[in-house]
């Protein structure tokens, strides 16, 4: 259980004064030192101390061991989880992802292993004092993410790191160093070794980010989009009828919308953004040229669109929930054109989806990024308040129960009685009980089948 009023900075403080007080050198290292440096909440604390695994094990009962071969073990301290790991040095990285092995070092021989310059900053968990063996500080000032040393040899040793070079320079809002920029596009071919729950979770990262579109401009212009995502190479030079699209081919139009989705300057949800990626989709493979009106279309890009949207997610290893609600936004994206049209009962079962606050924004940043078109939407928007006084799918008036009641046999058409009754009571035109029978029997629908 966490305590009240332990933070996990003061948590991970007495972990590092417990550390100390054995002989051992303890230091906070990586991401929780650069984001207290650039004002931002940290995350994590993890400690690099000079303490080997079965000391640190030793010192802190019922820790876990789980990464002990890398020098890492898991302590919890008032309820926080806080990594404590050796300094150390690696071996050859065969498998592109993992040492070979490791050997127990110097904090400046760690630093210089890390990734990059921003991550390999020290700090001092008692005076604050910042341990520079790298150049982190001046990259983290002048907004510069810069592979340590080598960036072909970072790159290869971890081939996740290449993406972790985008989704840094994302979320931070950083410049990647030319050096380290040019071997992330020489290298892409290597996140292939990856596993696709690896991609997926640093990806997801990347595009909630309020900078989500540069940041899949930097997986397009690099080529490491092509290892797990090539479906959106095709968006780029699709190009689109003018009239609807002044704005550009599908690439473009889709990375306008990412710009301007949710709220500027935070995280968007994650199917959200996930849709308004995929949305279009399935436009290259439907794109034809209708002669007749001497203009391009994309007939059933959205159905087609939501297939691809499925085998894509799956193949990211993307939850069921996950999938299931970006594929069933990008399949109805294109119905909001009818939306004027809809009968009552329609329109408040298109608009009673969970999706559907998600469905309104993309809707809203289509039209925005495109032909400004605001009719629909603003509709939309005067239908929820006008339905706001009651759920706009309110309890059913009968059930199957009540049909078996009334003399009827179950069957399919129990399916279609209960339709057309919900259909009625969403209508306005039936509001309880006994008129919904007396229109059943009106109707001749409680004839026996």
């Amino acid at each position: 259980m966490m305590l009240p009023g332990v933070s996990p900075r003061d948590a991970a403080i007495q972990l590092a004064r417990r550390l100390r007080a054995a002989g051992h050198t303890a230091l906070f290292a990586g991401g929780c030192v650069r984001d207290r440096l650039l004002g931002r909440t940290p995350k994590d604390h993890d400690i690099a101390t000079s303490a080997t695994p079965a000391e640190v094990a030793a010192l802190f009962p019922g820790s876990n061991e789980i990464g002990a071969h890398f020098g890492v073990v898991l302590v919890k301290s008032h309820g926080h989880a806080i990594e404590v790991a050796t300094f150390r040095t690696d071996g050859s990285y065969r498998d592109g992802r993992h040492p070979e092995s490791v050997t127990f070092s110097t904090p400046q021989e760690d630093a210089a292993r890390r990734d990059f310059t921003v991550n390999g900053l020290f700090e001092d968990p008692e005076s604050g004092e910042v341990i520079d063996y790298v150049g982190g500080r001046a990259d983290l000032e002048a907004g510069i993410l810069r592979a340590i040393g080598d960036p072909a040899q970072r790159f290869r040793e971890d081939a996740l790191r290449l993406l972790r070079a985008a989704r840094f320079a994302t979320t931070l809002g950083f410049t990647i160093e030319q050096g380290t920029l040019a071997a992330m596009s020489e290298h892409a071919g290597l996140l292939g070794r990856i596993s696709p729950e690896r991609i997926r979770d640093e990806f997801s990262r990347l595009i909630v980010a309020p900078q989500r579109a540069r940041g899949i401009g930097l997986l397009v212009d690099t080529g490491l989009v092509r290892s797990f995502l090539p479906e959106l190479l095709d968006l780029v030079g699709c190009e689109q009828p003018p009239e609807w699209h002044p704005e550009g081919d599908v690439y473009t139009h889709t990375r306008i919308m990412l710009e301007m989705v949710g709220t500027p300057g935070e995280e968007a949800p994650l199917e959200l953004c996930l849709a308004v990626l995929l949305h279009d989709i399935g436009k290259p493979p439907t794109r034809t040229w209708d002669e007749a009106d001497d203009r391009i279309r994309f007939n059933g890009h959205d159905a087609v669109g939501a297939r691809m949207t499925e085998t894509i997610l799956r193949r990211l290893k993307y939850s069921n929930q996950v999938i299931e609600e970006v594929t069933f936004i990008v399949s109805r994206h294109m119905q909001f054109m009818n939306v004027q049209q809809m009968r009552v009962a329609k329109l408040k079962r298109f608009m009673s989806a969970p999706t559907f606050p998600l469905e309104l924004e993309l809707h809203r940043v289509d039209c925005a990024s495109s032909n400004g078109f605001t009719d629909n939407l603003e509709f939309l928007i005067d239908k929820e308040k006008e339905f706001a006084a009651e759920p706009l799918i309110p309890p059913p008036l009968l059930t199957g129960h009540d049909l078996i009641r009334l003399g009827l046999k179950p069957g399919p058409h129990f399916g279609r009685i209960l339709d057309a009754v919900q259909t009625e009571q969403l209508e306005g035109r039936l509001h309880d009980r006994d008129r919904a029978i007396e229109w059943l029997r009106c109707g001749g629908m409680l004839s026996p089948e």
